[in-house]
Formats: C-alpha cells, structure tokens, sequence
C-alpha cells in the first residue's frame, strides 16, 4: 500500500516538475474562465429554472423547474415566430457568406499586382464594422441596398412569395451588406487553407492532362473541406450573436420586465443557445464525414 502511494506521489511530483511551468501560463486564463465565463454561465442556468425577485435585500428565488421553459416555448408565441425567421434568414445567410468568400480567397489567392492591398481592403471591415461602429452604420442606413428601394423590390418579392419566406428574403436583402462586413476572417481562413496544398500537386495532375475544373473537384475542393467546416462554425456564432439579432432583443427585454425577469430571460437565452449548439454539431458532424470519406 505504501509502495502504491510511493508510486502516485512519485508520478504526480513528476508531472508538476514536467507541466508545471505551463500551468502556471495557464493559471491566469483558468481564473478568468472561472470568474468571468464558468460562473455566469452556471448561474443563468440556475436561474432559468427559478423565479426570481428583487427584494431589500438582494434576490428572492422561487424554484419552479421547467416552468419558464414551458411558458417560453408553449406561450410565447412572438419567441417561436422570432426564432423561426431568424432561422430561416441565417440559413440563407450563411452558404452565401462561404460561397463568397471562397472565391473570392481563391481569387486572393492568385499572383496579381497589389494582391496584398487587396487582402487588406477585403480585412478591414473587420476591424471597423464591429459591435457599437455596426449599429451605428445601420441607424445612419449605410447597411442598406438602395436600389431595393428604388426599383421597388420588396413588393415583387411579397407578390411571388408567401408572407413568410418573403419577410426572409426582405430581411436577408436588407442586409446584404453584411456578407461584405462579415466575410474577412473566413477570407484569411481560406487563402490560409489554399496555401497548405502543395504545388506540385497541381503541376502532376496538369502533367495528367487535368482541366482546371477537374483540379478544382478533384485537389482544390476536398483539400478545403475542413476549411470550409471551420468557417462554418465561425459563421455561426459570429451571426447569432449579431448586434441586431432579434432573439437577443426579446431576451433583454424580458429579462427587465416585472412580469418575466431573470428566470424567464435565461430560459429563452439556454433555449436559443440549444438551437446554436444543435447548428454546431451538425455542422462538425458533416465537416468530420466528408473530411473523413476523402
């Protein structure tokens, strides 16, 4: 028994010797993780199964379980119809900011003049067009297609559509400027992941006899797979966290009603990130399939 305990505390003052330096680098983003991301986490979890109150003396819970999430899901009929839309227009929304920045990395990524300039002008939107700077452009209607207006496009498509698939293309084409702002980092991802195949790969399968099409499907494309996976999830969280995203309007304001509060607000916000996280893992499921059969 004594040998055993030798044995571990041998092993354990052997890992500390070895790995310790690089806990204690870690210490640091361990503490802020638990202080600023572990524990409002988990509390907005507690709270979402709670009815809460604000007293003299602080909060006031009342346990009430899967309560909040019924009346959220069942009864908030403004939630489900907000949830929906936004869902319809992201999962427009996002092929096209992939598709669009896939060629255009893959332009980026050919030798021209001022193809580093070029590469900047495509990344600065990504410095300037974030948080407060982005609400800002939209209140002002700089996120705005002006010849939507001026060709009277809105009322084309509610005549060719129904009313709801047309409020998401409204929705989607008034803020088509978005696919511009947001598509820098998937940008620099892909002419990263364009950069990892090799030449010579190219130059065999041209020595073959291979169209550029043909190099395209058979070299290009599948090596991109995993890139095209990774800015996929980026996407996705980037847009449903979006300043002007409708869910998290709905969440703030319930969150300060009398009638709702905390617990109800934290409900619809586990329930919102329930769909995100089932977005996620669909999409690393796929990524990992096709990543996989090639």
């Amino acid at each position: 028994m004594n040998s055993e305990k030798g044995r571990r505390k041998g092993l354990f003052v052997f890992r500390m010797q070895e790995y310790g330096v690089g806990y204690l680098f870690m210490l640091p983003w361990m503490i802020g993780f638990a202080a600023f991301v572990a524990f409002p986490v988990g509390w907005s979890l507690y709270n979402s199964f709670n009815t809460l109150y604000f007293r003299a003396g602080g909060f006031s819970y009342t346990w009430v379980g899967l309560e909040n999430y019924k009346r959220v899901w069942f009864e908030n009929s403004n939630y489900r119809i907000e949830l929906i839309t936004l869902l319809q227009e992201l999962v427009i929304i996002i092929p096209l900011i992939l598709i669009f920045s896939f060629f255009v990395a893959l332009l980026l990524n050919q030798r021209f003049p001022g193809r580093g300039a070029m590469r900047a002008i495509f990344f600065l939107p990504v410095i300037f067009a974030t948080g407060q700077v982005v609400m800002e452009l939209f209140t002002q209607g700089a996120g705005e297609l002006p010849f939507i207006e001026q060709y009277n496009i809105e009322a084309i498509i509610h005549k060719n559509f129904d009313e709801r698939t047309a409020a998401s293309l409204v929705g989607i084409l008034s803020q088509a400027v978005i696919i511009l702002w947001y598509s820098g980092v998937q940008i620099l991802i892909f002419i990263a992941g364009f950069q990892t195949i090799p030449k010579t790969i190219y130059e065999a399968i041209r020595v073959d006899g291979a169209s550029p099409w043909e190099s395209f499907w058979k070299i290009t494309f599948p090596a991109m797979v995993p890139f095209i996976g990774l800015n996929a999830v980026y996407t996705i969280v980037d847009l449903f966290t979006f300043p002007f995203n409708s869910i998290l309007g709905i969440i703030t304001s319930n969150m300060f009603s009398p009638t709702t509060g905390y617990g109800y607000a934290s409900a619809m916000a586990w329930l919102y990130f329930a769909l995100v996280l089932l977005l996620l893992s669909v999409t690393l499921g796929l990524t990992y399939r096709a990543t996989k059969g090639r």
